[in-house]
C-alpha cells in the first residue's frame, strides 16, 4: 500500500492495520519533520511494515507496477499538479490496483448554523488563499477525467457529508483547524488580526450558544488501474 502525502501518519497506522502483518505500507511525504515523526512512532510501535520516504508526492519516485493499493487523504486539494500525482500512481501500481482518495469539492459549503457573516467570511478567505498558492478547494471535481487519462477508472464515489456539534470529536476538529489555519490568514495577508480576534470570539460563542457546523464535504473515490 502506498500512502501518498502520509503527514505525520494518522492514515498511515490505519493502513498498516488493514494490510497486517504481512502486508507492507510505503509513506511518502516532502516534509521531514513529518516522515522522522512517522519513522520514530513506528519504530516505537514495532511495525517493521511501515517504511517511510522523504519525497514530492508531484514527482514520485517509487518502483513501477509494485504496489496493489494507494491512497491519499487531503493532499491532491494542496498541491499545484494534482495530475501529476494521479500520474506517479498510475505507474506504481500494478494492473488491477486500486487507488483511494478522499478530498474536497464545495468547500465553500463549509457554513456556521445558524449562519454568521465573519464565519463565511474566513471560509471564503481560506478557500482563496489555497487558490492563490496553487491548491484546489474544489479538485475532487475534477478528478474523474484525470484519473481517466492515466488509466484509472472510477468504480465508487460518495459524499460524507459531516456535522460538528459542541462536545463531539468533529467539533474539536473544526476548532482545531481554526486555531492553526487563522494565524496563517493573518501571516499571508488575507485576514487582518483584529478579525481573527473576533472570529475566535464567535467561534466560543457558538460552543455556549450550541449552534453547529456543517463540515465540508469530503467525497471518496476508488479509481481501478486498467
Amino acid at each position: 500500500m502506498l500512502d501518498v502525502g502520509c503527514g505525520p501518519g494518522a492514515a498511515a497506522f490505519d493502513l498498516v492495520h488493514l494490510v497486517g502483518p504481512s502486508g507492507q505500507v510505503h509513506a511518502v511525504d516532502e516534509s521531514v519533520a513529518f516522515v522522522d515523526f512517522l519513522k520514530a512512532e513506528a519504530s516505537a510501535r514495532g511495525l517493521a511494515q511501515l517504511q517511510t520516504q522523504v519525497g514530492d508526492v508531484q514527482q514520485l519516485d517509487v518502483p513501477a507496477g509494485s504496489f496493489d493499493a494507494a491512497y491519499a487523504r487531503w493532499v491532491l486539494c494542496f498541491v499545484p499538479r494534482p495530475g501529476d500525482v494521479i500520474a506517479g500512481v498510475a505507474r506504481a501500481l500494478k494492473s488491477g490496483g486500486v487507488f483511494c482518495v478522499h478530498d474536497y469539492f464545495n468547500y465553500t459549503a463549509m457554513s456556521a448554523a445558524p449562519r454568521r457573516e465573519l464565519y463565511t467570511r474566513v471560509i471564503e478567505l481560506t478557500a482563496k488563499s489555497w487558490r492563490d498558492n496553487g491548491g484546489d478547494p474544489d479538485v475532487v471535481g475534477r478528478l474523474p477525467a484525470l484519473l481517466h487519462e492515466h488509466r484509472l477508472e472510477v468504480e465508487h464515489l460518495v459524499v460524507h457529508q459531516r456535522v460538528a456539534r459542541r462536545g463531539d470529536a468533529m467539533w474539536t476538529w473544526a476548532e482545531s483547524w481554526w486555531r492553526s489555519y487563522t494565524p496563517k490568514l493573518v501571516k499571508m495577508g488575507y485576514l487582518e488580526q483584529a478579525a481573527a480576534d473576533a472570529f475566535h470570539a464567535e467561534h466560543d460563542a457558538m460552543t455556549r450558544e450550541r449552534d453547529f457546523v456543517a463540515l465540508p464535504p469530503v467525497y471518496e473515490l476508488m479509481a481501478r488501474k486498467r
